[in-house]
């Protein structure tokens, strides 16, 4: 998953090599933190916060898939 995140991350930001995808594990869910830079985090929202929303669905539906909780957090 946290190859997949990237892979999107990635593809929609300017700066591609700033792109730092961390996965923590606790035992009711998983965080994914993204990492992007100061410049590229509104690209990573998107307007109106769609952009990463649309994320979080995606990666909860794969989440669901395999009986995890998955949160999706852009720093």
């Amino acid at each position: 998953m946290k190859e997949f995140i990237a892979y999107i991350i990635k593809n929609i930001v300017d700066s591609p090599e700033e792109v730092n995808v961390q996965v923590i594990d606790n035992q009711k869910e998983t965080t994914v933190e993204v990492r992007v830079s100061a410049n590229d985090v509104a690209k990573v929202v998107g307007r109106q916060g769609r952009t990463i929303r649309s994320l979080r669905i995606i990666v909860g539906a794969i989440g669901a898939r395999f009986n995890c909780r998955v949160r999706v957090e852009v720093l």
